[in-house]
């Protein structure tokens, strides 16, 4: 038996992202459809409709035409989803823009995406979005941007007020809706193209896969410049008529308990740090979860130990795992919400409704089940391509259009998927392959321990070495030696990692995702390998 496994066949929505909108808006035009606290905004379907409708105009105001592209370079706000609706209402494609970036990423976005128009925040806790601004353009000498919008300020209200009537434009759903950056499975940033039919879809089967209904509330405190929050964030709401929460502009434990407390949050998205957060922070016991009943955990890979505690701890019955990514739209696989708790936690689940997935050997080949190998997914999901880049799209999409995803993983006989690490993280140690989530699942066990990283670097001898980055549960004291001797006799002896860093933290995307080439380039520095570093890249 191979590993290879087709989702179930279902028709597919045919619509847009503004239309699946409209109809639900016409369908439900008094219920909660946007709460975003801080902002205090509380918008029913017929008012989110009304600002999305101004929206638009005034893109079309500001000169844009269908098929044009224009950027939000912002954290969480209501803005953000008035002007993805609006884009899609236009006709116009939006670029999401990572809030972390400084000048010169920001520069290399702005010329390749080719946006006429920015939004942005003039500044943030984090960063001076107008001075980055300036400082970009300044690098460069040829731009397409005519206009910067700022939310917020009077930039943003003039904006609005120069609205004018948006009319009958024709969008089809093959159409490009989105384009958001991502290192891709090779190279630099490129642009990944997502339609309606894309995104729509995805969402929707995401809707369908946690039994999210009209009386449903999401807590979405992951980020909307990425597919977790613009697609599983949305997409629901547009489609089911679900209400979707902004707990706070950048993800804040405490605001999203308090989230879910006080509007009764029924759903809840995350990455695992930001779960991990929540669990062990001083106000998780005083807060009141029993609303919650489902949710997702994706963006890296996700503990066993942290998704037995939201289960059980959260009071989240009905918790999945999602496997995906930007390229696919982004969900390839899930588990459902009423599978065995060990299926939900030992595994990412499986093949998504009209969505095929195999894994194959480094010459193509599909492997049987249980072997390791690289996970490859076709079908509605696959994105159009990589911006203006033909020779990396045809390196991720190949001619039978399957994407290579660049993560490792196995397939049961069940059908269900477990995801084993990426392609590029396998250390290779005196000849033996290490997988480093296998010992991330094994250090999890130990009672003192809270989150843990491994990676590998170089040495003279052995080719690589493991290291682990430890960070131990509040009020807990955990040694390396302690830990080393957990490991002995029960991992072999060439998993156990030479050196244990304790940390307070690791180096995190914007999105929560762990950084672990960073952890890597610290460990070179801290044990003085540079030297050897050079030999192994030379």
């Amino acid at each position: 038996m191979l590993s290879y496994a087709h989702g179930p066949e279902q028709p597919l929505l045919d619509e847009t992202l503004y239309t699946a909108f409209a109809r639900t808006a016409a369908r439900r035009p008094d219920a909660d459809a946007l709460i975003v606290p801080f902002q205090n905004i509380h918008l029913s379907f017929r008012e989110l409709a009304a600002q999305v409708e101004r929206v638009a105009g005034a893109l079309l105001a500001l000169g844009l035409e269908p098929g044009d592209r224009f950027g939000v370079w912002a954290t969480n706000c209501a803005e953000w989803l008035y002007l993805q609706l609006a884009a899609a209402r236009a006709g116009l494609t939006l670029v999401n823009v990572n809030p972390a970036y400084r000048s010169s990423e920001l520069a290399y976005v702005l010329r390749k995406s080719r946006m006429r128009a920015l939004f942005l925040h003039e500044r943030d806790r984090r960063t001076d979005y107008r001075a980055t601004l300036e400082e970009a353009c300044a690098s460069q000498a040829e731009l397409a941007l005519r206009e910067a919008i700022y939310l917020g300020t009077s930039s943003w209200s003039d904006f609005v007020a120069s609205s004018r009537p948006v009319g009958a434009i024709r969008v089809s759903p093959d159409e490009t809706t989105n384009m958001q950056y991502t290192s891709g499975t090779t190279g630099s940033p490129k642009g990944v193209l997502l339609t309606h039919r894309n995104v729509v879809n995805n969402g929707w089967l995401l809707a369908q896969s946690l039994q999210i209904t009209a009386d449903d509330r999401i807590i979405v405190p992951v980020p909307m410049y990425h597919c977790f929050g613009c697609v599983a964030g949305t997409i629901p709401v547009i489609t089911v008529g679900a209400a979707m929460i902004l707990p706070a502009p950048t993800f804040d434990a405490a605001a999203t308990m308090a989230a879910i407390e006080r509007y009764r949050g029924t759903v809840i998205y995350g990455v695992p740090t930001m779960f991990i957060a929540q669990l062990d922070h001083p106000e998780f016991h005083r807060r009141d979860f029993t609303s919650l009943r489902s949710g997702v955990m994706a963006g890296s890979p996700c503990p066993t130990e942290v998704m037995r505690r939201v289960v059980s701890d959260m009071h989240c019955p009905q918790m999945t795992i999602a496997y995906g990514q930007t390229e696919a739209s982004p969900v390839v696989t899930g588990s459902a919400v009423d599978a065995p708790l060990e299926d939900r936690v030992g595994t990412v689940g499986g093949a998504y409704p009209n969505t095929e997935v195999k894994i194959v050997d480094p010459m193509g080949n599909t492997v049987p089940v249980g072997e390791q190998g690289e996970l490859c997914t076709r079908g509605y999901l696959v994105m159009q391509g990589y911006d203006d880049d033909p020779q990396a799209t045809a390196l991720a999409i190949d001619r039978d259009g399957w994407l290579h995803t660049g993560d490792l993983a196995t397939m049961r006989p069940d059908g269900l998927f477990r995801i084993t690490g990426r392609v590029k993280d396998m250390i290779i140690r005196g000849g033996e392959n290490v997988y480093p989530r296998e010992i991330e699942e094994f250090l999890y066990t130990h009672p003192k321990v809270a989150d843990v990283q491994v990676v590998g670097v170089p040495d003279a001898k052995l080719g690589e070495k493991v290291v682990a980055w430890i960070r131990s549960k509040p009020g807990a004291t955990v040694t390396g030696e302690e830990l080393r001797e957990f490991c002995a006799g029960r991992i072999a002896h060439f998993k156990v990692p030479e050196h244990i860093r304790l940390v307070e933290q690791f180096p995190m995307t914007v999105t929560g995702k762990i950084q672990k080439f960073r952890i890597r380039e610290a460990e070179i520095e801290l044990l003085g390998l540079a030297a050897v570093s050079s030999i192994e890249t030379a």
